[in-house]
Protein backbone atom coordinates (compact mmCIF):
# COMPACT_ATOMS: atom_id res chain seq x y z
CA UNK A 1 0.00 0.00 0.00
CA UNK A 2 1.66 3.18 -0.99
CA UNK A 3 1.17 5.62 2.03
CA UNK A 4 2.75 9.07 1.75
CA UNK A 5 3.96 11.06 5.15
CA UNK A 6 2.53 14.14 6.31
CA UNK A 7 5.70 16.02 5.06
CA UNK A 8 5.05 17.82 1.37
CA UNK A 9 7.24 17.49 -1.80
CA UNK A 10 10.10 19.87 -2.40
CA UNK A 11 11.44 20.99 -5.38
CA UNK A 12 14.62 20.76 -4.42
CA UNK A 13 14.51 18.20 -1.31
CA UNK A 14 16.91 18.12 1.29
CA UNK A 15 18.60 21.42 0.06
CA UNK A 16 20.15 22.35 3.26
CA UNK A 17 23.87 21.87 3.45
CA UNK A 18 24.43 17.92 4.33
CA UNK A 19 27.33 18.27 6.54
CA UNK A 20 27.20 20.63 9.40
CA UNK A 21 30.69 19.04 10.80
CA UNK A 22 32.30 20.59 7.79
CA UNK A 23 30.98 23.47 6.32
CA UNK A 24 31.76 25.61 3.92
CA UNK A 25 30.43 28.87 2.07
CA UNK A 26 31.10 27.38 -1.57
CA UNK A 27 28.12 25.03 -1.95
CA UNK A 28 26.39 23.83 -4.97
CA UNK A 29 23.34 21.79 -4.53
CA UNK A 30 22.39 19.31 -6.84
CA UNK A 31 19.11 17.85 -5.72
CA UNK A 32 16.22 17.76 -7.62
CA UNK A 33 15.50 16.47 -11.16
CA UNK A 34 17.52 14.39 -12.88
CA UNK A 35 17.41 12.18 -16.01
CA UNK A 36 16.88 8.31 -15.33
CA UNK A 37 17.41 5.14 -18.00
CA UNK A 38 17.39 1.59 -16.75
CA UNK A 39 19.82 -0.27 -19.26
CA UNK A 40 20.39 -3.84 -19.71
CA UNK A 41 24.02 -4.45 -18.75
CA UNK A 42 24.68 -6.64 -21.58
CA UNK A 43 23.92 -4.71 -25.37
CA UNK A 44 23.19 -1.30 -23.58
CA UNK A 45 19.40 -1.76 -24.55
CA UNK A 46 17.00 0.92 -22.35
CA UNK A 47 14.03 -0.39 -20.23
CA UNK A 48 13.26 2.59 -18.91
CA UNK A 49 13.70 6.04 -19.37
CA UNK A 50 12.08 9.46 -17.57
CA UNK A 51 12.57 11.87 -14.94
CA UNK A 52 13.46 11.92 -11.00
CA UNK A 53 14.17 13.34 -8.21
CA UNK A 54 16.87 13.04 -6.52
CA UNK A 55 18.50 11.91 -3.73
CA UNK A 56 15.12 9.37 -3.48
CA UNK A 57 15.46 6.12 -4.85
CA UNK A 58 13.37 5.37 -8.18
CA UNK A 59 11.93 2.80 -6.03
CA UNK A 60 10.18 5.36 -4.06
CA UNK A 61 7.41 7.26 -4.33
CA UNK A 62 9.10 10.50 -3.54
CA UNK A 63 11.20 9.81 -6.73
CA UNK A 64 8.51 10.82 -8.91
CA UNK A 65 8.61 7.18 -10.13
CA UNK A 66 7.84 4.29 -7.42
CA UNK A 67 4.42 1.99 -8.82
CA UNK A 68 6.61 -1.02 -8.43
CA UNK A 69 10.25 -0.16 -10.05
CA UNK A 70 12.93 -2.14 -9.84
CA UNK A 71 16.10 -3.07 -10.68
CA UNK A 72 17.50 -6.58 -11.78
CA UNK A 73 21.00 -7.86 -11.31
CA UNK A 74 21.26 -7.84 -15.30
CA UNK A 75 20.20 -3.87 -15.47
CA UNK A 76 21.77 -0.91 -14.36
CA UNK A 77 20.85 2.93 -13.60
CA UNK A 78 22.27 5.55 -15.78
CA UNK A 79 22.36 9.31 -13.64
CA UNK A 80 22.42 12.20 -16.54
CA UNK A 81 22.04 16.32 -15.61
CA UNK A 82 23.02 19.06 -17.07
CA UNK A 83 24.53 21.90 -14.45
CA UNK A 84 25.59 25.28 -15.07
CA UNK A 85 29.14 26.34 -13.44
CA UNK A 86 30.05 29.72 -13.38
CA UNK A 87 33.13 31.12 -12.29
CA UNK A 88 33.11 31.41 -8.29
CA UNK A 89 32.76 27.53 -8.91
CA UNK A 90 36.12 27.14 -10.70
CA UNK A 91 38.31 29.04 -8.11
CA UNK A 92 40.97 26.10 -7.67
CA UNK A 93 39.73 22.69 -6.92
CA UNK A 94 35.89 21.92 -7.31
CA UNK A 95 34.65 18.25 -5.53
CA UNK A 96 31.80 16.15 -6.15
CA UNK A 97 30.19 14.86 -2.94
CA UNK A 98 27.58 11.83 -3.24
CA UNK A 99 26.13 11.25 0.77
CA UNK A 100 25.12 7.23 -0.61
CA UNK A 101 24.73 5.30 -3.56
CA UNK A 102 23.33 1.91 -3.99
CA UNK A 103 25.57 0.01 -4.24
CA UNK A 104 28.36 0.06 -6.92
CA UNK A 105 28.79 3.30 -9.32
CA UNK A 106 31.14 5.15 -11.59
CA UNK A 107 30.80 9.07 -12.23
CA UNK A 108 31.32 10.95 -15.41
CA UNK A 109 31.39 14.61 -15.72
CA UNK A 110 31.86 15.66 -19.56
CA UNK A 111 32.40 11.94 -20.65
CA UNK A 112 35.81 12.05 -17.90
CA UNK A 113 35.14 9.41 -15.36
CA UNK A 114 35.87 10.95 -11.63
CA UNK A 115 35.06 8.23 -9.47
CA UNK A 116 34.09 4.81 -9.05
CA UNK A 117 33.16 3.44 -5.82
CA UNK A 118 32.05 0.59 -3.87
CA UNK A 119 29.52 0.44 -0.95
CA UNK A 120 25.62 1.35 -0.89
CA UNK A 121 25.90 3.28 2.64
CA UNK A 122 28.98 5.52 2.87
CA UNK A 123 30.08 8.57 1.76
CA UNK A 124 32.57 9.26 -1.09
CA UNK A 125 33.51 12.39 -3.09
CA UNK A 126 36.09 13.19 -6.13
CA UNK A 127 37.89 16.32 -7.45
CA UNK A 128 36.45 16.67 -10.86
CA UNK A 129 38.33 20.22 -11.08
CA UNK A 130 40.49 18.86 -14.51
CA UNK A 131 37.03 17.71 -15.66
CA UNK A 132 35.35 20.56 -15.16
CA UNK A 133 34.66 23.89 -17.61
CA UNK A 134 32.67 27.61 -17.44
CA UNK A 135 29.15 26.77 -18.55
CA UNK A 136 27.21 23.79 -19.07
CA UNK A 137 28.94 20.49 -17.88
CA UNK A 138 27.24 17.19 -18.27
CA UNK A 139 27.26 14.56 -15.56
CA UNK A 140 26.50 10.81 -15.31
CA UNK A 141 26.40 8.18 -12.99
CA UNK A 142 26.14 4.56 -13.68
CA UNK A 143 24.82 2.78 -11.00
CA UNK A 144 24.34 -1.54 -10.27
CA UNK A 145 22.71 -3.07 -7.31
CA UNK A 146 22.53 -6.78 -7.25
CA UNK A 147 21.19 -6.74 -3.42
CA UNK A 148 22.23 -10.09 -2.10
CA UNK A 149 23.89 -11.54 -5.06
CA UNK A 150 26.50 -8.22 -4.46
CA UNK A 151 27.98 -9.89 -1.14
CA UNK A 152 28.12 -6.34 -0.61
CA UNK A 153 26.58 -4.18 2.48
CA UNK A 154 22.60 -4.09 2.09
CA UNK A 155 20.99 -3.74 5.13
CA UNK A 156 17.48 -5.33 5.35
CA UNK A 157 16.91 -4.89 2.08
CA UNK A 158 15.64 -7.70 0.91
CA UNK A 159 14.72 -8.94 -2.80
CA UNK A 160 11.99 -11.15 -1.83
CA UNK A 161 10.62 -8.41 1.05
CA UNK A 162 8.67 -9.31 4.00
CA UNK A 163 8.26 -9.65 7.90
CA UNK A 164 11.68 -7.94 9.23
CA UNK A 165 12.91 -8.00 5.44
CA UNK A 166 11.88 -4.85 3.31
CA UNK A 167 12.05 -3.66 -0.10
CA UNK A 168 14.91 -3.12 -2.04
CA UNK A 169 16.51 0.35 -3.33
CA UNK A 170 18.72 1.14 -5.80
CA UNK A 171 21.41 4.02 -6.88
CA UNK A 172 21.86 7.73 -5.59
CA UNK A 173 19.82 8.08 -2.09
CA UNK A 174 21.54 10.92 -0.56
CA UNK A 175 22.32 14.23 -1.83
CA UNK A 176 24.42 15.39 -4.21
CA UNK A 177 26.44 18.43 -4.05
CA UNK A 178 29.77 20.57 -5.28
CA UNK A 179 31.75 22.81 -3.20
CA UNK A 180 35.03 24.78 -4.40
CA UNK A 181 37.94 25.63 -3.07
CA UNK A 182 41.32 27.51 -3.17
CA UNK A 183 44.20 25.00 -4.53
CA UNK A 184 45.39 25.15 -1.03
CA UNK A 185 42.20 23.76 1.17
CA UNK A 186 41.49 22.45 4.36
CA UNK A 187 41.14 18.31 3.62
CA UNK A 188 39.76 17.02 6.77
CA UNK A 189 39.42 18.06 10.70
CA UNK A 190 40.07 15.48 13.15
CA UNK A 191 38.38 16.19 16.83
CA UNK A 192 38.92 14.50 19.68
CA UNK A 193 38.09 15.58 23.13
CA UNK A 194 40.51 14.05 25.81
CA UNK A 195 39.66 12.10 28.54
CA UNK A 196 40.33 14.80 31.32
CA UNK A 197 37.59 16.79 29.45
CA UNK A 198 39.27 20.07 29.89
CA UNK A 199 41.76 19.34 26.73
CA UNK A 200 40.55 18.88 22.29
CA UNK A 201 42.77 17.82 19.89
CA UNK A 202 42.00 19.14 16.67
CA UNK A 203 43.51 17.85 13.86
CA UNK A 204 44.19 18.87 10.27
CA UNK A 205 45.07 18.25 7.01
CA UNK A 206 46.30 21.42 5.32
CA UNK A 207 49.04 22.51 3.42
CA UNK A 208 49.22 26.20 3.79
CA UNK A 209 48.94 28.02 7.61
CA UNK A 210 45.88 27.94 9.12
CA UNK A 211 44.28 29.16 12.44
CA UNK A 212 41.11 28.29 14.64
CA UNK A 213 38.73 30.52 16.76
CA UNK A 214 36.22 28.72 19.28
CA UNK A 215 33.26 30.51 20.14
CA UNK A 216 30.80 29.75 23.00
CA UNK A 217 27.57 30.61 21.51
CA UNK A 218 28.47 34.26 20.27
CA UNK A 219 31.44 34.70 22.39
CA UNK A 220 35.05 34.47 21.06
CA UNK A 221 37.00 31.91 23.65
CA UNK A 222 40.10 30.46 21.81
CA UNK A 223 41.72 31.91 18.71
CA UNK A 224 45.02 29.78 18.06
CA UNK A 225 47.36 29.26 15.16
CA UNK A 226 47.26 25.44 14.34
CA UNK A 227 51.44 24.32 13.71
CA UNK A 228 51.89 21.29 12.24
CA UNK A 229 48.07 20.51 11.44
CA UNK A 230 47.64 19.82 15.11
CA UNK A 231 46.88 21.57 18.52
CA UNK A 232 45.36 20.92 21.24
CA UNK A 233 42.33 23.12 22.59
CA UNK A 234 42.52 23.83 26.80
CA UNK A 235 39.74 25.50 28.57
CA UNK A 236 36.95 25.07 31.24
CA UNK A 237 34.02 23.40 28.92
CA UNK A 238 30.91 22.02 29.93
CA UNK A 239 30.94 18.60 28.91
CA UNK A 240 28.07 17.03 26.65
CA UNK A 241 25.37 14.83 27.79
CA UNK A 242 21.92 14.23 26.84
CA UNK A 243 21.06 16.09 29.82
CA UNK A 244 23.51 19.12 28.83
CA UNK A 245 24.02 18.81 24.63
CA UNK A 246 26.48 21.88 24.85
CA UNK A 247 28.15 22.25 21.86
CA UNK A 248 30.88 24.86 21.12
CA UNK A 249 30.93 26.49 17.38
CA UNK A 250 34.50 26.55 15.69
CA UNK A 251 36.44 28.19 12.67
CA UNK A 252 39.10 27.10 11.00
CA UNK A 253 40.54 29.87 8.51
CA UNK A 254 43.52 28.75 5.69
CA UNK A 255 46.22 31.38 4.30
CA UNK A 256 44.76 30.54 1.06
CA UNK A 257 41.06 31.67 1.86
CA UNK A 258 39.69 28.81 2.54
CA UNK A 259 36.87 28.55 5.71
CA UNK A 260 35.84 25.53 7.39
CA UNK A 261 32.94 25.90 9.93
CA UNK A 262 32.44 23.17 12.59
CA UNK A 263 31.34 22.30 15.97
CA UNK A 264 32.62 19.71 18.81
CA UNK A 265 31.30 18.54 22.15
CA UNK A 266 33.34 17.62 24.91
CA UNK A 267 32.48 13.78 26.63
CA UNK A 268 34.47 10.89 26.76
CA UNK A 269 32.40 7.07 27.01
CA UNK A 270 33.76 3.90 28.37
CA UNK A 271 33.47 1.05 30.46
CA UNK A 272 34.28 0.73 34.25
CA UNK A 273 32.48 -0.26 37.50
CA UNK A 274 29.50 1.21 40.52
CA UNK A 275 30.27 0.98 44.02
CA UNK A 276 28.85 -2.64 43.77
CA UNK A 277 31.82 -3.97 42.05
CA UNK A 278 29.07 -4.28 38.95
CA UNK A 279 30.91 -3.96 35.03
CA UNK A 280 28.92 -0.51 33.72
CA UNK A 281 28.84 1.79 30.89
CA UNK A 282 30.83 5.27 31.17
CA UNK A 283 29.63 8.88 30.12
CA UNK A 284 31.90 11.59 31.48
CA UNK A 285 33.58 9.20 33.23
CA UNK A 286 30.38 7.89 35.69
CA UNK A 287 28.26 5.31 35.23
CA UNK A 288 25.33 5.71 33.36
CA UNK A 289 22.45 4.01 32.13
CA UNK A 290 21.72 4.36 28.17
CA UNK A 291 17.84 3.93 27.74
CA UNK A 292 17.02 4.03 23.71
CA UNK A 293 15.09 2.60 20.63
CA UNK A 294 16.14 0.81 17.74
CA UNK A 295 15.46 3.22 14.45
CA UNK A 296 16.15 1.75 10.95
CA UNK A 297 15.53 4.67 9.56
CA UNK A 298 12.72 4.02 7.03
CA UNK A 299 10.22 6.10 5.66
CA UNK A 300 6.61 4.97 3.56
CA UNK A 301 7.67 7.11 1.03
CA UNK A 302 11.47 7.74 0.71
CA UNK A 303 12.70 4.45 2.00
CA UNK A 304 16.17 4.84 3.65
CA UNK A 305 15.90 8.81 2.42
CA UNK A 306 14.15 10.38 4.85
CA UNK A 307 11.61 12.19 3.27
CA UNK A 308 12.48 15.89 4.66
CA UNK A 309 15.38 16.81 6.68
CA UNK A 310 12.49 18.09 9.37
CA UNK A 311 11.24 14.74 9.05
CA UNK A 312 14.60 12.96 10.44
CA UNK A 313 14.73 16.24 12.85
CA UNK A 314 10.81 15.15 14.05
CA UNK A 315 11.52 11.67 14.47
CA UNK A 316 14.63 12.37 16.79
CA UNK A 317 12.75 15.34 18.81
CA UNK A 318 10.31 12.66 19.76
CA UNK A 319 12.16 9.63 21.35
CA UNK A 320 14.07 12.62 23.25
CA UNK A 321 10.17 14.22 24.10
CA UNK A 322 9.67 10.41 25.41
CA UNK A 323 12.90 10.50 27.71
CA UNK A 324 15.03 8.10 26.20
CA UNK A 325 18.44 8.94 25.94
CA UNK A 326 19.45 7.39 23.02
CA UNK A 327 18.77 5.43 19.40
CA UNK A 328 20.33 2.56 17.78
CA UNK A 329 20.73 3.38 14.61
CA UNK A 330 19.73 0.21 13.20
CA UNK A 331 21.75 -1.41 9.39
CA UNK A 332 22.13 2.31 8.09
CA UNK A 333 23.90 5.19 7.81
CA UNK A 334 22.05 8.60 7.92
CA UNK A 335 22.63 11.64 6.55
CA UNK A 336 25.29 13.92 8.23
CA UNK A 337 22.12 16.40 9.42
CA UNK A 338 20.55 13.42 11.47
CA UNK A 339 24.11 12.92 13.52
CA UNK A 340 23.86 16.94 14.03
CA UNK A 341 20.12 16.85 14.96
CA UNK A 342 21.54 14.44 17.95
CA UNK A 343 24.27 16.25 18.73
CA UNK A 344 22.10 19.52 19.21
CA UNK A 345 19.05 17.90 20.98
CA UNK A 346 21.51 15.47 23.27
CA UNK A 347 20.83 11.52 22.05
CA UNK A 348 23.57 9.16 22.28
CA UNK A 349 24.05 6.94 18.93
CA UNK A 350 24.95 3.28 19.04
CA UNK A 351 26.23 3.14 14.99
CA UNK A 352 26.03 -0.43 13.58
CA UNK A 353 27.85 -1.28 10.62
CA UNK A 354 25.58 -2.40 7.81
CA UNK A 355 25.76 -5.87 7.25
CA UNK A 356 26.82 -7.98 3.95
CA UNK A 357 27.76 -11.69 3.06
CA UNK A 358 25.57 -14.03 0.80
CA UNK A 359 22.22 -15.85 1.71
CA UNK A 360 21.25 -15.76 5.21
CA UNK A 361 20.33 -19.38 6.75
CA UNK A 362 17.24 -19.33 9.48
CA UNK A 363 18.83 -22.39 11.39
CA UNK A 364 22.03 -20.38 11.82
CA UNK A 365 20.70 -16.76 12.20
CA UNK A 366 17.83 -17.72 14.73
CA UNK A 367 16.87 -20.97 15.64
CA UNK A 368 20.00 -22.21 16.07
CA UNK A 369 20.87 -19.36 18.65
CA UNK A 370 17.57 -19.79 20.08
CA UNK A 371 18.20 -22.40 21.39
CA UNK A 372 21.60 -21.91 23.03
CA UNK A 373 23.98 -23.07 19.87
CA UNK A 374 26.46 -20.67 19.20
CA UNK A 375 29.18 -20.88 16.39
CA UNK A 376 32.96 -19.65 15.97
CA UNK A 377 33.11 -17.12 13.23
CA UNK A 378 36.19 -17.59 11.29
CA UNK A 379 33.48 -20.29 10.03
CA UNK A 380 33.08 -18.59 6.50
CA UNK A 381 30.90 -20.61 5.24
CA UNK A 382 28.82 -21.13 8.16
CA UNK A 383 28.14 -17.20 8.39
CA UNK A 384 27.66 -17.28 3.99
CA UNK A 385 30.69 -15.21 3.98
CA UNK A 386 33.30 -17.09 1.75
CA UNK A 387 33.31 -14.25 -0.62
CA UNK A 388 36.45 -12.58 -0.13
CA UNK A 389 35.60 -9.34 -2.16
CA UNK A 390 32.36 -9.15 0.35
CA UNK A 391 34.64 -9.39 3.25
CA UNK A 392 36.89 -6.83 1.66
CA UNK A 393 34.26 -4.93 1.27
CA UNK A 394 32.89 -4.40 4.64
CA UNK A 395 35.97 -3.92 6.12
CA UNK A 396 36.57 -0.90 3.89
CA UNK A 397 33.19 0.10 4.91
CA UNK A 398 34.34 0.07 8.63
CA UNK A 399 37.07 2.65 8.19
CA UNK A 400 34.85 5.18 6.09
CA UNK A 401 32.07 4.70 8.58
CA UNK A 402 34.86 5.78 10.99
CA UNK A 403 35.77 8.72 9.27
CA UNK A 404 32.36 9.92 8.05
CA UNK A 405 30.88 9.51 11.83
CA UNK A 406 34.40 10.15 14.34
CA UNK A 407 33.89 14.44 14.87
CA UNK A 408 29.92 13.53 16.00
CA UNK A 409 29.84 13.77 19.38
CA UNK A 410 26.56 11.84 19.97
CA UNK A 411 28.25 9.03 18.43
CA UNK A 412 29.22 6.12 21.92
CA UNK A 413 29.14 3.05 20.82
CA UNK A 414 30.10 1.17 17.42
CA UNK A 415 28.11 -2.22 16.94
CA UNK A 416 29.83 -4.14 14.47
CA UNK A 417 27.58 -7.12 13.95
CA UNK A 418 24.08 -8.01 14.27
CA UNK A 419 22.63 -11.44 15.09
CA UNK A 420 25.07 -13.66 13.12
CA UNK A 421 24.37 -11.88 9.49
CA UNK A 422 27.60 -11.61 8.12
CA UNK A 423 29.72 -12.31 10.82
CA UNK A 424 33.10 -13.40 10.80
CA UNK A 425 36.46 -12.35 12.57
CA UNK A 426 34.83 -10.30 15.40
CA UNK A 427 37.82 -10.55 17.41
CA UNK A 428 40.23 -9.27 14.41
CA UNK A 429 37.25 -6.52 13.22
CA UNK A 430 37.21 -5.58 17.03
CA UNK A 431 40.79 -4.81 17.13
CA UNK A 432 40.42 -3.10 13.97
CA UNK A 433 37.69 -0.46 14.94
CA UNK A 434 39.30 -0.31 18.45
CA UNK A 435 42.39 0.88 16.67
CA UNK A 436 41.00 3.55 14.23
CA UNK A 437 39.11 4.78 16.85
CA UNK A 438 39.66 3.80 20.82
CA UNK A 439 37.37 6.62 22.28
CA UNK A 440 34.01 4.91 22.06
CA UNK A 441 32.26 1.72 23.25
CA UNK A 442 32.41 -1.26 20.68
CA UNK A 443 29.24 -3.92 20.89
CA UNK A 444 31.12 -6.29 18.72
CA UNK A 445 28.18 -9.04 18.34
CA UNK A 446 24.70 -7.73 18.95
CA UNK A 447 22.33 -10.48 19.77
CA UNK A 448 24.00 -13.60 19.49
CA UNK A 449 26.99 -16.03 18.42
CA UNK A 450 28.78 -14.17 21.04
CA UNK A 451 32.68 -15.22 20.79
CA UNK A 452 33.65 -15.33 24.37
CA UNK A 453 34.40 -13.08 27.36
CA UNK A 454 38.20 -12.38 25.96
CA UNK A 455 36.84 -11.34 22.34
CA UNK A 456 34.51 -8.90 22.36
CA UNK A 457 33.43 -5.67 24.41
CA UNK A 458 30.16 -6.27 25.72
CA UNK A 459 27.59 -8.91 26.18
CA UNK A 460 25.25 -8.03 24.07
CA UNK A 461 21.71 -9.88 24.06
CA UNK A 462 18.14 -9.80 22.12
CA UNK A 463 15.45 -10.92 24.02
CA UNK A 464 12.27 -11.40 22.84
CA UNK A 465 10.09 -14.64 23.54
CA UNK A 466 11.62 -15.63 26.69
CA UNK A 467 11.89 -13.99 30.20
CA UNK A 468 14.49 -10.79 29.97
CA UNK A 469 17.56 -11.32 31.96
CA UNK A 470 21.18 -10.09 33.11
CA UNK A 471 23.35 -13.48 32.97
CA UNK A 472 26.90 -13.64 34.87
CA UNK A 473 29.12 -11.68 33.28
CA UNK A 474 32.46 -9.86 33.69
CA UNK A 475 31.63 -7.48 30.84
CA UNK A 476 28.95 -4.72 30.82
CA UNK A 477 25.40 -6.83 30.19
CA UNK A 478 23.28 -4.70 27.55
CA UNK A 479 19.86 -5.42 26.06
CA UNK A 480 20.53 -4.21 22.35
CA UNK A 481 17.03 -5.29 21.24
CA UNK A 482 13.81 -5.96 23.23
CA UNK A 483 9.91 -5.33 23.15
CA UNK A 484 8.85 -5.35 19.60
CA UNK A 485 5.20 -5.06 20.86
CA UNK A 486 2.82 -4.02 17.66
CA UNK A 487 -0.30 -3.17 17.06
CA UNK A 488 -2.00 -2.71 13.21
CA UNK A 489 -3.12 1.34 12.87
CA UNK A 490 -5.62 1.18 10.53
CA UNK A 491 -5.31 3.31 7.24
CA UNK A 492 -2.02 3.71 8.19
CA UNK A 493 -0.15 0.32 7.61
CA UNK A 494 1.79 -0.63 4.97
CA UNK A 495 -0.22 -4.12 4.25
CA UNK A 496 -3.24 -4.17 5.71
CA UNK A 497 -3.54 -7.94 5.02
CA UNK A 498 -0.10 -8.73 6.62
CA UNK A 499 1.54 -7.89 10.17
CA UNK A 500 4.64 -8.36 12.01
CA UNK A 501 5.63 -8.21 15.79
CA UNK A 502 7.22 -10.13 18.31
CA UNK A 503 4.19 -9.74 20.64
CA UNK A 504 0.76 -8.62 19.07
CA UNK A 505 -2.20 -6.81 20.76
CA UNK A 506 -5.47 -5.86 19.53
CA UNK A 507 -6.72 -3.38 21.66
CA UNK A 508 -4.78 -0.13 22.25
CA UNK A 509 -5.63 0.15 26.47
CA UNK A 510 -3.97 -3.43 26.87
CA UNK A 511 -0.89 -2.65 24.78
CA UNK A 512 -0.04 0.54 26.52
CA UNK A 513 -0.20 -1.43 29.70
CA UNK A 514 1.71 -3.94 28.45
CA UNK A 515 4.09 -1.45 27.49
CA UNK A 516 4.31 -0.38 31.11
CA UNK A 517 4.54 -3.18 32.93
CA UNK A 518 7.26 -4.72 30.38
CA UNK A 519 9.94 -1.48 31.42
CA UNK A 520 8.48 -1.20 34.79
CA UNK A 521 7.87 -4.24 36.21
CA UNK A 522 10.59 -6.45 34.35
CA UNK A 523 13.29 -3.95 32.76
CA UNK A 524 13.83 -1.72 36.26
CA UNK A 525 14.88 -4.30 38.51
CA UNK A 526 17.49 -5.75 36.13
CA UNK A 527 19.18 -2.19 36.24
CA UNK A 528 20.14 -2.92 39.63
CA UNK A 529 21.16 -6.26 38.79
CA UNK A 530 23.85 -5.12 36.37
CA UNK A 531 21.65 -3.93 33.45
CA UNK A 532 23.77 -1.13 31.36
CA UNK A 533 21.39 -0.64 28.64
CA UNK A 534 17.99 -1.22 27.24
CA UNK A 535 16.99 -0.84 23.59
CA UNK A 536 13.47 -0.92 23.03
CA UNK A 537 12.16 -2.42 19.01
CA UNK A 538 11.31 -0.21 17.70
CA UNK A 539 11.33 3.77 17.07
CA UNK A 540 8.53 3.06 13.51
CA UNK A 541 6.43 0.60 11.81
CA UNK A 542 8.39 -0.61 8.66
CA UNK A 543 6.40 -2.12 6.01
CA UNK A 544 5.03 -5.58 7.43
CA UNK A 545 6.99 -4.80 10.50
CA UNK A 546 4.14 -3.24 12.81
CA UNK A 547 5.79 -2.91 16.09
CA UNK A 548 7.10 0.80 16.18
CA UNK A 549 6.11 3.68 18.48
CA UNK A 550 5.08 5.59 15.61
CA UNK A 551 3.43 4.38 12.22
CA UNK A 552 5.30 4.02 9.35
CA UNK A 553 3.75 7.33 8.08
CA UNK A 554 4.56 9.47 11.18
CA UNK A 555 1.05 10.27 10.47
CA UNK A 556 0.34 8.39 14.19
CA UNK A 557 1.90 8.04 17.34
CA UNK A 558 0.71 4.66 18.79
CA UNK A 559 2.50 5.18 22.44
CA UNK A 560 1.68 8.52 23.48
CA UNK A 561 4.76 11.04 24.51
CA UNK A 562 4.13 11.67 28.13
CA UNK A 563 2.98 7.94 28.68
CA UNK A 564 6.47 7.29 27.80
CA UNK A 565 8.13 10.10 29.00
CA UNK A 566 6.42 9.11 32.54
CA UNK A 567 7.84 5.35 32.58
CA UNK A 568 11.11 6.75 31.06
CA UNK A 569 10.95 9.06 34.24
CA UNK A 570 10.85 5.76 36.51
CA UNK A 571 13.35 3.95 34.58
CA UNK A 572 15.51 7.00 35.29
CA UNK A 573 15.08 7.30 38.55
CA UNK A 574 15.86 3.65 39.24
CA UNK A 575 18.99 4.09 36.94
CA UNK A 576 20.57 7.76 39.24
CA UNK A 577 19.66 5.54 42.25
CA UNK A 578 22.17 2.84 41.01
CA UNK A 579 24.51 4.28 38.73
CA UNK A 580 27.14 5.97 41.40
CA UNK A 581 30.60 4.74 41.43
Amino acid sequence: MALVTKYENEEIPHSEYPRPQFKRDSYLCLNGKWKLKKMKIVGDVCVFEGDIVVPFSPETIKSGIGDGFSLGTDEKLVYEKTVFIDEKMLRGVTIIHFGAVDQECDVFVNSQKVAHHRGGYTPFCADISSALREGNNDLRVECVDKTEASHGARGKQSSAPGKIWYTAQSGVWQSVWLESMPMEYIKSIKVTPLKNLKEVKIETKCGCKHKITVFDGKNEIISSDICENKIVLSWNFDTWSPENPKLYDFVIEAESGDKVYSYFGVRSFGIGKDGDGKARLLLNGKPYFYNGVLDQGYYSDGLLTPSSDKAMYDDIKMIKDMGFNMIRKHLKLEPMRWYYYCDKLGVCVWQDFVNGGGEYKFTHIAAFPFLGFLHDDSDYKYFSREDKGGREEFIASVGETLEALYNCACVSTWVIFNEGWGQFDSHKISELVRSLDSTRIIDSVSGWHDQGEDKTTLRSLHIYYTPLKVPRDSRPVVLSEFGGYSIKTKRHVFNEEKEFGYKVFRDGEKFKSAIRNLFINKLKPLIKKGLCAAVYTQLSDVEEEINGLVTYDRAYIKVPVDFMKEINGEIDAEASNVNKM
